[in-house]
């Protein structure tokens, strides 16, 4: 089944106007009889000119009003997806794993550890050309917030709508995130698979050196980047800040050694985040370096261009109605 989409969709407006044409001739028409009933005999005027013939104006501003609407058709340039065509393109695939646990609402970044962070990522994804990405996000448990792909318009829609509401169990779980990203990748990537952890690196749920290590004999490289500062800060929440079960205030604090060492046996690099330079751009200049892989992707390409044949029903609707005189002829075709 061909899809018909149109390149200039605005101009479909246009088509408001073709209902509007035939109802003010109709209103002209209209008063222009009354001021002839009021200074004239309308049976006389009838007699005086026996060839004029009421119903051909309408015929006119019918066919002009429906050329006008195909006219209008034609501008915003009607396509036909002609056929699917395999499109293909060189990159890396990679796996970005955010930690949305509450720590991430720590105000030491601008505006939150958090927000920073999806800043950050929205510009990562501003540069990638050919490359593939993925989302998944991370607290107590993982969830793929964005399957690996190349819609990177997409990829920054689903990065806005990310909260720390967006998974539901509170913690912070890097080993099974870990896992997650690496059965994520395409079965199309060997060689140029990369995961990016960002987080504040309080792990509380498992392992996520041991499991770095597995990934890493995959052929997958991970890269953290650390979120926060080792002195720690409060967690503002819900118009106050975070407390434990016996009263005290919750300080969360940057665990640098443990993303060092996940870092260091994924076979990547770690990076402690600033507010500038908060680090993705320097490990994506590093992945650049990888083998980079083909991929291909079947989409809809080389429509068909459809607005002739609009415009060609546009231009014979009006020669016709330039052929219809005001007057009748010999031979009455209309009242």
């Amino acid at each position: 089944m061909n899809l018909v989409v149109f390149s200039r969709p605005v101009f479909l407006y246009l088509l408001l106007l073709v209902p509007l044409m035939p109802l003010l001739y109709g209103i002209g028409r209209y008063l222009r009889v009354r001021r002839l009933r009021r200074f004239g005999d309308e049976e006389m005027v009838r007699r005086l000119m026996p060839r004029w013939s009421r119903s051909r104006g309408w015929v006119k501003v019918v066919l002009f009003s429906v050329a006008f609407g195909f006219f209008a058709i034609g501008l915003s340039r009607p396509q036909i997806g002609a056929k699917l065509k395999e499109h293909k393109a060189k990159g890396a695939e990679i796996m970005i794993v955010l930690d949305v646990s509450n720590s991430m609402l720590a105000q030491d970044y601008s505006p939150n550890r958090l927000e920073r962070a999806k800043l950050a990522i929205s510009r990562l994804v501003d540069r990638l050309q050919g490359d593939r990405v993925g989302l998944i996000i991370f607290a107590g448990s993982s969830f793929v917030q964005l399957p690996i792909t190349t819609d990177y318009i997409s990829a920054k829609m689903f990065l806005n709508s990310i909260t720390t509401e967006s998974v539901p169990i509170q913690g912070t779980a890097i080993g099974d995130a870990l896992s997650m990203a690496a059965r994520s990748f395409s079965v199309q990537s060997e060689n140029s698979r990369a995961i990016i952890v960002i987080t504040d690196g309080e792990n509380h749920e498992d392992d996520p050196v041991s499991v770095a290590k597995d990934v890493a004999d995959m052929g997958i490289k991970i890269y953290t980047i650390g979120v926060g500062s080792s002195q720690g800060k409060p967690i503002p929440y819900k118009g106050e800040y975070l407390k434990d079960k016996d009263g005290n205030m919750v300080v969360t604090r940057l665990d640098e050694n443990t993303l060092r060492e996940i870092a260091r046996v994924g076979g990547g690099a770690y990076i402690h985040a600033g507010n500038e330079e908060f680090g993705l751009n320097p490990i994506i200049d590093d992945i650049r370096r990888l083998q980079q892989e083909e991929f291909s992707n079947v989409v809809f390409e080389e429509y068909d261009e459809q607005y002739m044949y609009f415009f060609a029903i546009a231009l014979a609707l009006l020669a016709l109605e330039a052929l219809v005189g005001q007057r009748r002829a010999k031979r009455q075709l209309f009242d």
